[in-house]
């Protein structure tokens, strides 16, 4: 009877320990850690395919570079030697004419050169204008109703849209107007795409991932230099870069996957969880039937073993603005810390790049030789993300900058020297390329996901506002624009200084959840 009851017990005994579990709560990262794995086929698929948008943006941004050039002139006939200083600006009519013809770019077509050359700046704050308002709006866009990937298609179409529209502009201001339509769209491609891109990843391998997006930039500026080559006309130009962005709309887009970040701070589990399971599927692992999504601050909730009927159910849907970000005062101080770097590092980048396409070298060699020279910086910042951290990695390529731009500023620019200054400026670009690319990584982990985006665009509005101050620096001349580079790359480090370190810590999904864990951490600011 005895060994009769005990053959019965034997095999009941694990099931008491099972029957009352219930369903297990995990954070998006977690579940990545344990059952979905944190960079398989899935996330590496998914990150190409988004980080594809990243070479569009390049596109729309430095086609500026050779649709806006100078072209070369050359003599026709008599009254070609009243010419100042090597230029148009004095000779007589009929006497010159544009190498490649009118067409060959928006200078030449609608003479922007003597009294009117600063149209051709105009025309270049504006687009960095339009960038900036753009980056804004799209980024509050992408954290509410739109979502990353339906902010990502309706910004592509708009790309595809003006860009063509732009090789149809009759005259300078409408040329000038679309312009700032492109930028305003072309504002929110690469936030969205990088938040897109790097939210499905793991904790761990996160940096490396959200510093691998920028090559898709230099890549683009590269293949740029090549589509510049082949279309000489500024029209056509246009026509050629706008493409892509329809290829990428009816091609790429299709494949690409809604963030489950977005989908758990927008009430809806299910279809997150969904996404889960299908990048634990795709990846060759499996995840159980007893988990369930939930917010950070939810899984830090104590269980008593007992779950509320329809607890994976829609729940409402948690939403953020930057007003709540200037409430808190932990998200507040490093808002501000990141608009103020975001900006001087933008100003150090986009200076030092427009000096170094004024060296009067072939512009189509040129533009290919800088977009590859940015990419051993980010390797580099890739490589010792990991191993330093954030911070300290983005206060060294900041000073690292800073102390080439104010070694130029110190040196002559006759003979020789000329040689030294052109090395400081490739080494001060060197740096600050690895800190617009760390800045990035760094911006997203430092915000939770319900107002990510929104930091991010505020963050790249600060850029573009950076890029629109920086040709009022550059044609200063002389020394003057090293000496503002270097004291913007100095402050800049110093300003690194007062943000928290976030390497192999937690992508936090509410505001009350990252403060809750920050707390835990320890001090706001180290």
């Amino acid at each position: 009877m005895d060994l009769a009851d005990g053959n019965l017990r034997s095999p009941l005994l694990p099931q008491p320990k099972n029957s009352g579990a219930g369903p297990q709560k995990l954070c998006i990262d977690d579940m990545l850690q344990k059952y979905c794995g944190e960079f398989g086929r899935w996330q590496l698929k998914h990150f190409v395919l988004t980080s594809l948008a990243w070479a569009l943006e390049a596109f729309h941004t430095m086609v500026m570079i050779f649709a806006d050039r100078e072209p070369g002139w050359r003599c026709v006939g008599g009254g070609c030697s009243g010419g100042s200083g090597g230029g148009v600006c004095g000779l007589e009519p009929g006497s010159w004419e544009w190498v490649g013809g009118l067409g060959s770019s928006t200078v030449a077509e609608w003479g922007l050169v003597c009294e009117d050359k600063y149209k051709v700046g105009l025309v270049q704050s504006l687009f960095f204008g339009g960038c900036m308002i753009g980056a804004g709006i799209f980024g509050h866009l992408s954290d509410s109703f739109l979502g990353r990937k339906g902010s990502l298609t309706v910004v592509c179409i708009l790309n595809a849209v003006f860009g063509i529209l732009t090789a149809f502009a009759p005259d300078y201001w409408t040329y000038a107007l679309l312009r700032l339509l492109t930028g305003f769209s072309t504002g929110g491609v690469g936030l969205c795409a990088f938040v897109l891109a790097t939210e499905p990843v793991g904790p761990s391998k996160r940096g490396i991932a959200g510093m691998s997006t920028f090559y898709f930039f230099s890549t683009g500026i590269a293949l740029l230099s090549a589509i510049a080559y082949l279309f000489k006309s500024w029209r056509s130009l246009y026509v050629a870069t706008s493409i892509p962005s329809l290829l990428f709309l009816f091609v790429i887009v299709p494949f690409v996957s809604e963030s489950p970040r977005w989908f758990l701070i927008r009430g809806k589990p299910n279809e997150a969880l969904k996404i889960m399971r299908e990048i634990a599927k795709y990846n060759g692992r499996s995840l159980p039937d007893n988990v369930m999504l939930a917010l950070d601050e939810e899984t830090k909730e104590p269980t008593n073993g007992e779950q509320k009927k329809g607890e994976n159910e829609a729940k409402q849907a948690i939403s953020g603005s930057l007003i709540d970000v200037v409430r808190s005062r932990l998200m507040r101080v490093r808002l501000f810390l990141s608009v103020a770097i975001n900006f001087l590092c933008s100003v150090v980048y986009y200076g030092l790049s427009l000096n170094v396409v004024n060296l009067g070298t072939n512009l189509y060699l040129n533009v290919f030789l800088n977009s590859v020279a940015e990419m051993p910086a980010f390797l580099l910042t890739a490589i010792l993300l990991d191993r330093f951290g954030r911070k300290p990695l983005a206060i060294g390529t900041l000073w690292f900058s800073g102390f080439f731009c104010v070694l130029g500023c110190l040196v002559g620019g006759d003979g020789p020297w000329k040689v030294v200054r052109m090395v400081c400026g490739i080494l001060g670009i060197f740096g600050m390329a690895g800190t617009y690319n760390l800045l990035f990584i760094y911006t997203v982990e430092l915000f939770p996901t319900v107002v990510r985006n929104a930091a991010l665009g505020c963050a790249s509005q600060a850029a573009q506002m950076g890029a629109i101050f920086t040709p009022f620096v550059v044609v200063l001349g002389g020394r003057l624009p090293f000496a503002v580079f270097g004291v913007c790359g100095v402050v800049g480090g110093l300003l690194a200084f007062c943000l928290p370190e976030t390497l192999n810590k937690p992508l936090y999904d509410t505001m009350g959840g990252m403060e809750g864990g920050e707390n835990a951490f320890g001090p706001l600011l180290v």
